[in-house]
């Protein structure tokens, strides 16, 4: 299988994909974010170190994160196939991941570009709800993702808590800066002959048959 990276606005849905993908075809997710947390929760020297740097509200260096995903791609389990999700984010860090995978032997199949409008990505944003136990998110306003029992988690039967920050100002300002600090990250990859774009403006899965056709 290819080994993908997800590029999309806030709200586009690439945590919902990547499920798919994990599902259906054995896809390991790896989200900077999750390592980062991982690795400060495990304590380790790096961590109480990420943990003073993320406290003091700095920007956690490209070296320390490269490491990280270094870390996690020599893993066994990426030999199947594996999604970045949140790295790069500018064109530093993709020449940065050129390199790590080149030394890994391993290289990006597809970058999958989850195309949006920002009035679309913002409806989809404020009826946004997540369960604080398991992580799995909902969409109030959407019928393919709203919970069976309105509030509460399928799995769980925990009450569903939003985020804070989707109002729809914040949202324009999120969504206006995203687009506009990643345009040039969509040329690179264009330039590499991987870029893919998908109309997300569909159901979940009417965008998962899009990608589908993509990683095949």
């Amino acid at each position: 299988m290819k080994n993908i990276i997800f590029i999309a606005p806030p709200a586009a849905g690439k945590g919902t994909q990547s499920e798919i993908l994990m599902k259906n075809h054995g896809y390991i997710h790896i989200s900077t974010g999750d390592l980062l947390r991982k690795e400060v929760e495990s304590k380790s020297e790096l961590g109480l170190r990420l943990t003073e740097i993320m406290s003091s509200g700095e920007l956690v260096s490209d070296e320390i994160v490269t490491e990280l995903l270094r870390k996690r791609l020599i893993e066994k389990d990426t030999e199947t196939g594996f999604i970045l999700d949140g790295y790069p984010r500018n064109i530093a860090q993709a020449k940065i991941l050129d390199d790590l995978l080149i030394t890994l032997g391993k290289k990006i199949g597809a970058a999958i570009y989850l195309d949006m409008d920002v009035d679309t990505a913002m409806h989809r944003a404020l009826g946004r709800l997540s369960c604080p136990e398991c992580g799995r998110g909902y969409n109030k306003y959407e019928e393919a993702t709203k919970p069976k029992n309105e509030g509460f988690c399928d799995d769980c039967n925990i009450a569903l808590t939003s985020r804070s920050d989707d109002t729809e100002e914040t949202f324009k300002i999120r969504f206006n800066a995203y687009i506009e600090n990643t345009e040039p990250l969509l040329d690179y990859y264009k330039e590499l002959g991987i870029l893919n774009v998908i109309d997300n403006s569909g159901t979940p899965s009417e965008t998962s048959a899009l990608i589908e056709s993509v990683i095949k």
